[in-house]
């Protein structure tokens, strides 16, 4: 697009642009005063149009820029502001809500709200109904037809259950609004008609008779296909089954992974993909399984996005839990990582819902022991020649790439950098333990002695990392000379039994409360004593000295990263 100015000087910018529809009319005003601008074809002027039918003048004129809303609202019949129709359509929602009583609301729905909003210029919301027929289709299928291709209101009662009544949001008010409410519920039965259609159609086959056809459902060229990876989750759910309930979680888990995907096929998912999982575990039920593998199949996606809620029961834990981290460590396996913003496997939305889960649902789980048990270590699964042959290397990888997940995670809650650094580092194992030694972190931190020990810390693991072969933390009495290397021993030997006793209870404040006592020895030491001492033996020792404090100090978290 080209600026003219009225000195035929033209600005830097566009120089071609794409509209959608055509333009009728360019307003640029600058107070009351028209700027000669020209765009699309037009020349800049003081007047638009206003609605199409119900504005009180063809030609809206403005005097001047600040009156630009009043104006096309009063002769336009539009609300200009974005914002004012979003809150005018929210309350309009809610005034036909209480019109229909009975504790009736319309769903929640942000992006439909804004939708809606940018599609009309002057809403006015109406109560419409189709036939309680359509009620025995599941409400999630009624619901995103209405919402995806009408961008309709659908109206729940006070329990959250659907009802026949739905709220359009109309972009004209006539004095008898009734052909607008029959035009609207004429439009959406043949589309309820399609849903209840696919859901008879869809229950006169069990999910597991389509099991054999995801066999024919490729899953990616390098993994195989659905039938494939059906086998990998069921086998990684069974073991994580047996490990949290023996064998009666493993068998539930086994058969829900089983069954998960078949909903894959079915019409209902095949026209409305966003009902994998929810599909399933109706058509579960249909097929007499238990609630229990019914309600893992709907949840195995759970969580979907940020903030969703977990699987309601264990056996969902294990299947959700399963298909997740097969998911990573193949990806992973093939090298088929996230890049930028491009993650076409939402492989980060998956390590979120690995953490939380582990975090919530299964705290007794250790995370790496749960991707070398993935990624094919000493289970009955074998993965296909393409993963990288160098397990430790996946391994690795993925680690590193769920821990830096969760850092970011525990960082937009509210925790420090230095917090966050100094838990994170030392990779903990059972991730619902990560929330006590952050809080822990920042008791400790709190000490007046703590900043002379964390950098005291850092020298220490400095020293460490410079020995010619790592020290092993042993003490041997006999070489201990100077007298503040003896009192170190000492400190770090009546230390110890306070620290041990707090970490084997769990209670890591305590343990690292227990450091406090090390200040003064520690900074003795370091005042008086040679590490490097000429005699190998003694030498040996005092590193020897060094790693046990380093051990000792290093439990519950990297002292040293809060080391300024």
């Amino acid at each position: 697009m080209s600026y003219q100015l009225e000195s035929g000087c033209e600005l830097p910018g566009w120089s071609s642009v794409s509209f959608v529809r055509p333009a009728h009319s360019l307003l640029a005003l600058h107070g009351s005063d028209v700027v000669p601008v020209t765009a699309l074809g037009l020349n800049a002027s003081n007047t638009t149009q206003g609605h199409r039918f119900e504005a009180a003048k063809p030609v809206v004129t403005l005097l001047d820029a600040d009156s630009y809303a009043a104006t096309l609202e009063k002769d336009g019949a539009v609300i200009a502001s974005f914002a004012a129709r979003k809150a005018e359509i929210a309350k309009q929602l809610a005034a036909a809500a209480a019109k229909v009583g009975g504790g009736c609301k319309p769903i929640e729905d942000d992006a439909l709200l804004d939708e809606v909003t940018a599609l009309v210029e002057r809403p006015n919301v109406l109560i419409c109904e189709f036939e309680k027929q359509f009620l025995d289709v599941p409400q999630e299928c009624l619901i995103l037809t209405m919402k995806a291709n009408q961008k309709y209101f659908p109206m729940l009662d006070a329990a959250g259950k659907l009802t026949n009544k739905f709220l359009v949001v109309s972009n004209i008010s006539p004095t008898d609004a009734s052909f607008v409410i029959g035009g609207n519920e004429r439009v959406v039965r043949p589309r309820l008609a399609d849903a209840k259609f696919f859901f008879d159609q869809d229950r006169k086959k069990t999910l597991e008779s389509r099991i054999p056809q995801l066999a024919k459902v490729v899953y990616h060229n390098k993994l195989g296909s659905q039938g494939e990876r059906v086998e990998r989750v069921r086998a990684i759910a069974r073991a994580i089954g047996q490990h949290l309930g023996g064998d009666l979680l493993a068998k539930q888990a086994d058969r829900a992974a089983l069954l998960a995907k078949a909903d894959l096929l079915t019409d209902m998912v095949g026209e409305f993909p966003e009902l994998q999982g929810i599909m399933g575990g109706y058509y579960a039920l249909n097929d007499k399984e238990t609630p229990e593998v019914a309600a893992a199949i709907e949840d195995h996606y759970k969580p979907r996005f940020a903030g969703d809620e977990l699987p309601r029961n264990q056996v969902g834990v294990v299947v959700a839990l399963a298909d997740k981290l097969e998911t990573l460590v193949g990806m992973f396996g093939i090298g088929n990582l996230p890049t930028g913003d491009k993650d076409p496997f939402a492989l980060r939305r998956h390590a979120l819902g690995v953490i939380r889960m582990l975090v919530e649902k299964a705290p007794q789980l250790e995370l790496q022991t749960l991707i070398n048990r993935c990624i094919g270590l000493g289970w009955e699964i074998e993965w296909p020649d393409e993963v990288d042959s160098s397990k430790a290397t996946t391994v690795l990888n993925l680690l590193n790439f769920i821990y830096d997940r969760f850092a970011g995670s525990l960082r937009e809650q509210g925790y420090s950098a230095q917090e966050v650094d100094a838990v994170i580092s030392l990779r903990p194992q059972k991730l619902a333990e990560v929330a006590q030694r952050l809080a822990a972190v920042r008791a400790f931190a709190a000490l007046p002695q703590a900043p002379a020990l964390a950098a005291a810390n850092k020298r220490v693991g400095n020293i460490l990392k410079k020995a010619e072969t790592p020290p092993e933390a042993t003490i041997n009495p006999a070489l201990l000379q100077a007298g503040e290397e003896q009192a170190l021993a000492d400190a770090l030997k009546s230390v110890a039994l306070r620290a041990d006793s707090a970490w084997a209870n769990g209670q890591f404040e305590e343990n690292l409360k227990a450091l406090a006592a090390l200040k003064e020895p520690v900074d003795a030491f370091f005042d008086k004593v040679m590490v490097n001492h000429e005699d190998p033996a003694i030498r040996a020792n005092r590193l020897g000295l060094l790693a046990t404090l380093h051990q000792a100090m290093n439990r519950v978290a990297d002292l040293s990263k809060l080391a300024t």
